[in-house]
Order: C-alpha cells, then structure tokens, then sequence
C-alpha cells in the first residue's frame, strides 16, 4: 500500500509539495492514503502529473522531459521509493491515464497503430485451472490479517523468527550501544578524554581488541594506588636538571681525637689546694670567684672577709697556666662541636617537587634515612660534647674516655645514594614523552577492564550467543516454509503460462464494450499474424466498426475503448490474484452523463465486485462522477478509524499545485450546484487575496457561470435567454449586469484572449460580483438558508434566519398602508397598468412614488420579466409572507 507521497520537487505544477505540510486537518494532524482514496480537481490542476508519479512504480521510470525532478514515496513494508529508483519495491502497480493510451493504444494517436495486446487465462483449460486452484487452496490467503494455510503457517513462523531477530538484535545493539558510548561519547568516551587514556584517533574497534585483551587470564589491571600513582604521572612536566647534595665539611675524627686528648690529659698536683682537687665543683665554684675578685675586690663578697696576698699567692698556684690552657682548649673545641652541629642541622636533602613522581618513593625512604643519620652524627657530638663538659667541671682530675660512633661514612654513603638517584631522575626527562604514553596505554585498559565488569560484558556475549542460534533456528525454519510456497508459486506460474490466451483479451474488451456501454457495433478483434523475426505466431488488436477497421473514432469513443481495454487488462495473466495497486485518473473525458454512469458502473461491479486489488486511487474533475463515487461500497462509513476511503483535492493556485484533504462540504456534497454556491459565497466573504484563497477569484468566472445556468435554468423555466432571466433576477436597477456578462464572457471561458489569461483578475470586481448574486438570492430566505446549510454554514444560516424573523417585525411597522393596499391584490405577475387598475389609483406619478417604489425598496415587490415592452412585476418571498400575515389578521 503507498501510504503517503511524501515530497514531490520540480515536478510540472508540483514545485516544492511536502505531503506532511498539506495533507493535515486544522490541528495539524497528518493523514495518509486509505484502501481507497477518491482525489478531485479541476483540469489542469496536477492530477495527470500525479498519476505519472504512481506509474514511475509500475514502469521503473518517470519521463526525461522533467528537469531534475525529487520524488519520495512511502510504500508500507517498504523502504522508501525515490527517484533515483523508482523499483525499489515489490508492489504490482497498474496506472490508467494518458501515457498508459499512449503506449498501449497507439492507434489514438496514429490511425496506422496496433493495440497493444495481452493475454488472459483461457476458456477451455478446466483441468489445469483446477489444478492451479488446489495448488491455491493448498497455499491459503495471504491477505494481511486473514492469513490461512501455509501462509498462515509462514507468517507464525516469521513473527517467530521477527521475534528472534529482534530480541537478538536488541541485546547486539545494547551491548553496541554500550561499546559506542564508552569509546565515543563525547561526554565520557574514552576518545574524548585522551588527555587521559591517549589516542585521539580511539575508535569501537579499538575498544573491541582492548576489550579481548583485558579478558585475557595473564592480564593484571593496575591496582588503586597503582592507578593514583600512574595518573600523577600524566600531570608531570620536563625538569631541570636536579643539583647535588652540597658538599660539608666535617671534622668528626679530628675532634673525636682531640676531644679524647683533652679529657684524658693530666695537670700537675703540686701546690695544689687539696680540697678542691677534691672537690670538682668546689673547685669551680673558687674558680669563678677568683676571676669576680681578683680584678678589684679585697674583700671577699662571699664571707665578707679581706683576701689576703697569702691567700692570693695559694689560689694562683692552685689555678696555674696549665689548667687555664685546657680550659681554653675545651671551651674551644665545644665552640667547635657547636658550629659542627650547625653545619650537619642546617644541611639539607634534595626537594622532593625537583624529582618525578616515579622517584618519589626512594627519595622519600632516603630523606628519612638522611635525617636519621644526621640526628645520630649530632647525638655523637653531643657525647663528645658530654665529656668535655664533665672535664670541664673537673679540670684537676683526668678523666676515662668513652669512644664515640663516627657517621661521617655513613653519610657519604646517602650522598652517593642521592646522586645516583638525581642522576636517574635526569635521565627520566629523555623518557617522560614514553612513561607517559605507557602511563595513558596502562590506564586505559584499566578503564575498559572495569568496564567489562560493570556491564557483565562475559554474560551479554554469553546472552547473544544464544539468541543468535535461537534466531537461526528460526530463520531456517521460515526459509524452508517460504521455500515450500515458492515452489508452490512457481507451479501455478508454469501452469498459468499454459493458459495464455490472447484472443480472449480482445473478447473481455467487447463484454466491457457491449455489456455495459452498448456499443456492440465497436469491438476489439485479436488479429493473427506470424512475427516477421521469430516465426511465432502472435497476435495484435484491431478496432472494428461492422467488420472493417475503424478510423477517425469520436474522443468519446477513444475514451471508452481505452478504458474498457485497461479494465480488462486488470485480468491479465500478469496482474489478476497479485492484488495490484491501482489508479484510475479522470476516466470520463468527453463523455455524456450515461457513459459517467456506466463508468462508475464498471469500477463497482469489476474492481469492488471482486476485490482483487490492495489498494485504489480514483481521481476526476467531474463533480456527477465525485457524486457516484460516494456511492462505491463502504463509502457510507464516515469515522477515520473505521472508513477505508480518504478523499482529497489538488488544488492549484497560479503555476503551482498541492494535494491536501478534501474540504468537508466538497466530500458531503451531493450535486455540482451545491460546490458553486460555496465558492461564489467564499468569494464575496474574502477582503485580501492570499497564496491560500487566491484560486477563489481565479476560478470565479466558471463557478459564476455554471451555478448561474443551473439556478436561472430552475428558477425560470421558460424559453428566455441567459441574459433576461439574469436581468429578472437581478433587477434592472443598481445591478451590475454588465460587470457579471464580463466575468461570464471573459474570466470563464478567456474570449480567446491571450493577454487576458494572464493578467492579474480585479479581485474587487469579482468580490463585487460574489456580493450581488449572494444578495439576490437573499431574496428567497428559505432557500438561501437552506443554501448556508447544504455547505456547512450552520451558524451563519441560524444567524440569517434571526436576522430575518427580527426583520420582519421592523418592516411591517414602517410599511405604509398604500404598500399594504399594493401587496394585498398581487396575484402572480403583473404590469402597472393592472396593479393601478386593481389600487384603484389613475395618477400614474402617485401610484409610482407612494405605492411600487417604496414596496419595491422594502423589499416587498421586484421586476420579475418584461412582457414586450411592459414591465411585469411579482411579490417577493417576504411580500408573499406579508400578504398571508396581513388575510389572516382580516380573518381574524
């Protein structure tokens, strides 16, 4: 089924058609094509050209003459046809319009010509037709829904295999969906983040083999402090290169030594005081307070007594130079230890921000030890430091020295350490670009590691393994039932090819011809003949008009013939049982009110009789033949849900066409008059001329035209002319009688004039026209309500009707009594010399001024026809009404 012609470009009138634009009600809602689509518009306005796009279906091609023309169709179970190629689908097309003549009846066209023949199934072939009948009861129905037999069996087999096929690829395209996004998303692809994982150029391939990879037992995804540590690596940056330790100066042995000299070092004993060789700290304690007194003090601070030279003479032999010297020496070289524990303290390690990360770990480990072998270095002056002190505070006496650890080694030890790992660290720059690489390569498989964990990759494969032997399974159990049916098929084609018949082509055309059209004295006869390369005998179709080929055929009969011959080619052995797709375009050209009948005939009992087709589309610019359409089976069925027909109208507005719903009241319709009367109506309503209602005034002339002969020809008649029953109609006052024979004359049929069918049309002069045919038909309110009615005016008819009923209230109150006397003695047409007889009123100046003029501007009377010369004149529907009004009160 083509469900919806989708966009047509620079296509003859179709310049730039969006079907999802135009095929929409006022909601905006979109509709496509139904079982049956019924498609008026007038000549000229595209329908050809839509038929032509159909027929590219059926023929694989569309005319060369377009120039780079853009078609898009939707086909149901189809993908979409477009026009680089039209046979992309397996539907059986079959196209009536000017082209399918022109190739089938070339005899149209040129008088020398053949038709065209085909074959039909045979009629005396009973026993293989039969057999070809078994072989179809053997198939069942393939109609969509109703499915019986092996078709039946195929298409539980396929849902089941659709099922499997999905399901199958439903789990393939999650996992794909899952691999995609994690290698491309631009938010958390791995291809996104390469400032991360590297490689800017990561694809789902990639993701695919790293994925093998990470599945490998041997693999060993970084831990999370591996991968901390390996992520800091990407944030380094090229370093200098790194100085060495600062080289120190450290004395350690020599003042080991000299600290064991001084403290083991002997002072002589003699003119000792004894007491304070005894005694240290008395000793030290007299010490210091010879140096507070001997300067200026006699007299001692402590006791208060005088000091004598005795006692003076005693204390310098007891503190002679020697103990002085090793004093000194000792404050000396505790200066000494003091600036060697400066210069170890204030001696710094290597900054950690000058190595990479990678080397921050030894580094760290060799920090600690650096600072532990510094603080043990100083603990060792401090001992030595300790025992200089402790003979300090005991200068007479000696004193044992205790061997200190020397660290100095163990120092020059971490300094090698240090250099060595400066040095590595230096040599890492030359390879930061790699490290890092390697860094991003290292990270990367980590993140698809935990990506295979997270979406349990093992399981989805595990899953889609299974379904896909499930949907293989599956498969081959539907190939082998559609094997069987095509073997099934391909019998009945053998079997139908036996029973060609071509002479019986020729015979369905003259049933048409004869059975529903009467003409047995046109027929179509197969002509035998033997073909000049082959040998073979074929046949070819001839007209013939009592036995003789017939010439010179009427366009009615060209149009007869042509139809009748596609109607029976629909029974041809290449289209009959395959359901073809069929449209009719405008079949009734040139062909009076009975053949439109017959036509329609045709289509009902032929095409709906047997139902043998999928869908069909059926278009015309005849209103009488839209009018029988709506009659076809099911058109009664108006709900969407539930209708099988769409009706739709092409439309053309200047030099471009658009295909769109079929306005309600069009599809409602029952007669040609109605449709007139609602064009004329929308034509006196429009103020502006858009792109949308522009047609209006361009088709105004003929609409004018025809629901003028219709409505005149009922409403009077008699033998008069178009012209005086337009005049009676109108009225010979105020009424532009000459401005509407313009618009008949001019705007309908174009005079001939070249120049006028190309102009601009006066839209106030047509508005102006519209008006005063609505407002004449005003004048019969019954039948111009019923008119607003018939065209879906509802509102607008309850409206005029009020307006109406409040109307004649107010003109009965300022009716005068002589307009009174005038209605009250009407009695169907009559001069003024009657009505002044009758009033009883010889003043020809009063009876005209008092009595006709104002009834005839009240609306009351109006100039109906002339009788020779003489005016005749007639109530009007509302003088009519107040005539009953004005008996039944006297009755009363």
């Amino acid at each position: 089924m083509i469900e919806r012609i989708t966009s047509i470009k620079n296509l003859a009138v179709f310049k730039n058609f969006d079907w999802n634009t135009a095929v929409v009600d006022a909601e905006s809602n979109v509709f496509d094509f139904k079982k049956v689509n019924i498609i008026y518009g007038r000549n000229y306005s595209g329908k050809t050209t839509l038929s032509r796009v159909v027929r590219a279906l059926e023929t694989g091609g569309i005319s060369d003459k377009y120039e780079n023309p853009e078609l898009n169709i939707k086909v149901k179970d189809n993908a979409d046809v477009t026009h680089s190629d039209f046979s992309s689908h397996d539907k059986t097309i079959r196209v009536f319009n000017e082209d399918f003549i022109k190739d089938n009846l070339k005899f149209i066209v040129n008088p020398d010509e053949s038709i065209q023949p085909f074959a039909i199934l045979g009629g005396d072939n009973n026993i293989i037709e039969q057999e070809i009948n078994d072989l179809k009861d053997k198939l069942g129905s393939n109609e969509e829904g109703g499915e019986t037999k092996l078709y039946q069996e195929l298409k539980s087999l396929n849902d089941l295999c659709q099922g499997a096929k999905t399901n199958h690829k439903t789990a393939t395209d999650t996992l794909n969906n899952q691999i995609k996004t994690k290698a491309l998303d631009r938010q958390s692809g791995i291809k996104y983040k390469s400032e991360k994982f590297g490689d800017q150029n990561y694809s789902v391939r990639k993701l695919e083999k790293e994925i093998q990879l990470v599945l490998k037992d041997d693999f060993k995804p970084l831990t999370d402090t591996e991968k901390k540590e390996t992520e800091e690596i990407l944030t380094e940056k090229k370093k200098d290169p790194i100085k060495g330790l600062p080289q120190l100066q450290l004395n350690f042995k020599a003042y080991s030594d000299l600290t064991k000299e001084i403290v083991t070092r002997k002072i002589g004993k003699s003119d000792k005081i004894e007491e304070l060789v005894k005694n240290a700290v008395l000793n030290r304690w007299v010490s210091e307070g010879k140096k507070l007194h001997q300067a200026e003090r006699k007299i001692c601070a402590f006791c208060n007594n005088e000091i004598t030279a005795e006692r003076w003479s005693e204390l310098d032999r007891h503190f002679d130079e020697e103990s002085n010297i090793l004093e000194k020496d000792i404050n000396n070289l505790l200066s000494k230890l003091t600036s060697e524990k400066q210069q170890i303290s204030s001696a710094s390690g290597l900054k950690k921000d000058d190595f990479y990360i990678e080397f921050h770990k030894d580094l760290e480990q060799l920090s600690e030890e650096y600072k532990t072998t510094k603080e043990d270095y100083i603990s060792s002056i401090d001992l030595l430091e300790e025992q200089l002190n402790n003979r300090k505070s005991d200068l007479l006496n000696e004193k044992i020295f205790d061997e200190v650890k020397n660290h100095i080694e163990d120092l020059e030890k971490l300094r090698t350490s240090f250099d060595e790992l400066r040095k590595k660290s230096d040599d890492y720059s030359d390879q930061l670009a790699t490290k890092q690489e390697d860094a991003k390569k290292n990270l990367r498989l980590k993140e698809v590691y935990d990506f295979v964990l997270n979406i349990n990759y093992n399981d989805q494969i595990s899953n889609i393994a299974t379904l896909k032997t499930k949907e293989e399974t599956e498969e081959n159990k539907k190939k082998s039932k559609q094997s069987e049916i095509d073997d099934i098929l391909a019998q009945i084609t053998e079997k139908q090819k036996e029973l060609k018949d071509e002479s019986k082509g020729a015979d369905k055309v003259n049933e048409y011809l004869n059975d529903f059209f009467g003409h047995d004295f046109l027929t179509l006869k197969a002509v035998e003949y033997n073909d000049s390369e082959s040998g073979d005998k074929k046949y070819r179709f001839e007209i013939h008009r009592e036995d003789k080929k017939a010439h010179h055929l009427s366009e009615g009969e060209c149009s007869l013939i042509a139809f009748c011959y596609f109607m029976a080619k629909l029974q041809d052995v290449d289209t009959k049982t395959k359901k073809p797709i069929i449209w009719i375009d405008d079949p009734i050209s040139s062909l009076d009110s009975n053949h439109i009948f017959f036509i329609y005939t045709l289509i009902n009992t032929q095409i709906f009789g047997e139902e043998d087709f999928e869908q069909l589309f059926i278009s015309t610019h005849n209103l009488e033949f839209l009018k029988f359409l709506k009659r076809l089976p099911g058109a009664e069925t108006k709900k969407e849900t539930k209708t099988k027909y769409r009706y739709l109208l092409v439309e053309r507005i200047d030099n471009e066409s658009t295909l769109k719903l079929m306005p309600e009241f069009l599809r409602e319709y029952v007669t040609e008059f109605n449709y007139l009367f609602s064009q004329i109506y929308k034509c006196s309503q429009i103020d502006n001329v858009t792109d949308s209602n522009y047609t209006v005034f361009y088709n105004f002339g003929n609409n004018a035209r025809k629901f003028l002969e219709i409505f005149l020809y009922y409403k009077y008649p008699d033998s008069s002319g178009q012209s005086d029953k337009m005049k009676t109609f109108f009225g010979d006052e105020n009424i532009p009688a000459v401005l509407t024979d313009r618009i008949n004359n001019e705007y309908s049929h174009l005079s001939g004039v070249f120049e006028r069918g190309g102009t601009v049309v006066e839209v106030p002069e047509m508005k102006k026209a519209a008006e005063k045919i609505i407002n004449s038909l005003k004048s019969d309110r019954k039948q111009y309500e019923a008119l607003l009615r018939s065209i879906g005016k509802t509102e607008e008819a309850d409206d005029f009707a009020q307006q109406s009923t409040n109307g004649d209230s107010a003109v009965v109150n300022t009716i005068t009594n002589h307009e009174k006397e005038l209605v009250k003695v009407f009695n169907g047409n009559r001069v003024i010399l009657e009505l002044k007889n009758v009033v009883g009123v010889r003043n020809h100046k009063i009876f005209q001024n008092e009595y006709l003029t104002p009834a005839i501007g009240n609306g009351l009377v109006k100039e109906t026809r002339k009788r020779g010369k003489k005016k005749q004149y007639c109530l009007t529907d509302a003088g009519t009404e107040l005539k009953n009004r004005l008996n039944h009160e006297e009755g009363l």
